[in-house]
């Protein structure tokens, strides 16, 4: 019995020290039921997050993130500290126009993701700061692959970011719509939608 509390003991520890913690969401969604299992890519998959009809964005990978705001920064001619793009880097997640953006990060880590602090990436025809976001991110992504493949990384094979619709099942069809028109405009045609599994005999 001593030699199997033991064994328990050091399985147990390994799993909790090999385990990574589940990051906060700035919006919780619940996502609508279906019997497919297929499983999202566990590593380069942007994730568009949508309910209550605000959008969104958590881009893959801190150096991703950073090359992805440098182009936001230079677009809209908004300058950010190195503070800022390091805080930046280290956010899965975001919701917000770009003029709030600077305030979002001077937030505490758990004040980030409060109710209503965070009200959305702009998506709309005159305002369209996702699909921006979108496009840069999907740059930042090839040229970090490029860097890979020049550096002679083993592995490394060329591809478009995967990107994935996180839709709550109560969000209405239109605004779903319009972030689909927004991926196809920029010829992004293959994308994920995130359901959650039901059983398929409801």
């Amino acid at each position: 019995m001593t030699a199997m509390c033991d064994v328990a003991f050091l399985l147990l520890s390994f799993f909790i020290m090999t385990a990574t913690a589940k990051q906060p969401e700035p919006k919780p969604v619940d996502t609508p039921a279906s019997t497919v299992i297929d499983k999202l890519p566990e590593e380069g998959v942007a994730v568009i997050t949508v309910g209550q009809k605000q959008a969104f964005l958590t881009i893959p990978g801190a150096d991703v993130r950073r090359k992805t705001l440098e182009r936001i920064s230079a677009k809209y001619n908004v300058a950010f500290t190195e503070e800022e793009y390091k805080t930046f880097a280290s956010m899965e997640g975001f919701g917000v126009p770009l003029n709030e953006l600077k305030g979002l990060l001077k937030l505490e880590a758990a004040d980030r993701n409060k109710e209503g602090v965070q009200k959305g990436i702009p998506y709309d025809s005159i305002n369209n700061q996702l699909a921006d976001w979108v496009k840069f991110t999907r740059e930042a992504e090839k040229e970090k692959l490029d860097g890979e493949i020049a550096a002679g990384k083993e592995g490394v094979v060329y591809k478009d970011l995967d990107i994935a619709i996180k839709g709550d099942a109560k969000e209405d069809y239109p605004t779903i719509k319009r972030i689909i028109d927004i991926l196809q405009e920029q010829k992004k045609n293959r994308f994920f939608l995130v359901t959650g599994l039901r059983d398929e005999n409801f």
